[in-house]
């Protein structure tokens, strides 16, 4: 079976998306749930999901874990608390209460919005930080390729906490270009408590024109750096939605891991993520 380790859903009626800015994601700017995603899921042969945060309120992530238990297709939610707020062990000790708290498995923050290249340093972040650990989840990195030299040195000096790399921290596919993203990727990869999502590719390639050609090149260096055993797929739907069908994400990521045998394909669709979230 597969497990999809990043998506997410939304309800435009419940909260606005303010990321969902310009005409080119006007496509998502409906609601998308569980429901709409379950077929496609199933036609796909994916049985486990993760639910990933999408903003930075509190409110979501109690939402998430409601949706989650009351749907057997996810397995783990990965949510959002404020790192930096002095009583975070307490706050995520509450999330675990809540009504599916259990299914709790990571935290993540938008990174990618800092002006700070060096926010995941900041002395009350690394108390966050340390305080996920302490609880036992992990720690999602939604990054930029400029930034993932502070992801490695935050992984440096937190050797209890694995780190997990959304997107592969968007390399720059539509350019072609391969460097700094390769070496910074490496850089992080070199850490044996890091692991990477190979996930959101189709929405860095060139919108429109993309070949699995494009996306290669970095499909390679995640798996040669991270290796099958610390990578795993996430679809990133509905985002993935712009420029893939479900089925045709989960098809492409199927190509570019082709030449791993059936036992490194398996780790990428499937245990690295039970193991990394415990599903």
């Amino acid at each position: 079976m597969t497990v999809d380790a990043h998506h997410h859903v939304w309800d435009l009626t419940v909260r606005d998306q303010d990321w969902l800015t310009g005409p080119e994601r006007a496509p998502l700017r409906r609601n998308f749930t569980l429901a709409d995603l379950a077929p496609e899921a199933s036609a796909a042969g994916v049985d486990r999901t993760v639910l990933v945060q999408t903003v930075t309120v509190p409110e979501e992530t109690p939402e998430l874990l409601a949706l989650a238990a009351a749907h057997p297709l996810v397995a783990g939610v990965v949510g959002w608390t404020d790192l930096t707020r002095p009583d975070i062990t307490d706050e995520l000790a509450r999330l675990r209460d809540l009504p599916g708290g259990d299914l709790l498995k990571g935290i993540r923050h938008q990174v990618q919005a800092e002006a700070d290249p060096e926010w995941l340093l900041r002395a009350d972040v690394r108390r966050g930080l340390a305080a996920v650990a302490a609880a036992g989840l992990v720690y999602d990195l939604v990054v930029l390729p400029h930034q993932l030299p502070a992801c490695a040195r935050a992984a440096a000096a937190l050797p209890g906490l694995t780190f997990v790399l959304d997107h592969a921290g968007k390399p720059p596919v539509a350019s072609g270009a391969v460097e700094p993203w390769a070496s910074g990727a490496r850089a992080l990869a070199d850490l044996p408590h890091t692991v990477c999502k190979l996930s959101g590719l189709v929405t860095e390639a060139a919108p429109g024109s993309w070949s699995h050609a494009d996306l290669r090149p970095y499909a390679d260096v995640v798996l040669d750096a991270f290796g099958p055993g610390r990578t795993m797929f996430g679809s990133d739907w509905p985002v993935c939605t712009l420029e893939a069908a479900y089925g045709d994400v989960l098809a492409t990521a199927r190509a570019l891991t082709g030449h791993l045998g059936d036992a490194g394909r398996r780790e990428v669709f499937e245990t690295t993520a039970v193991r990394v979230y415990d599903l």
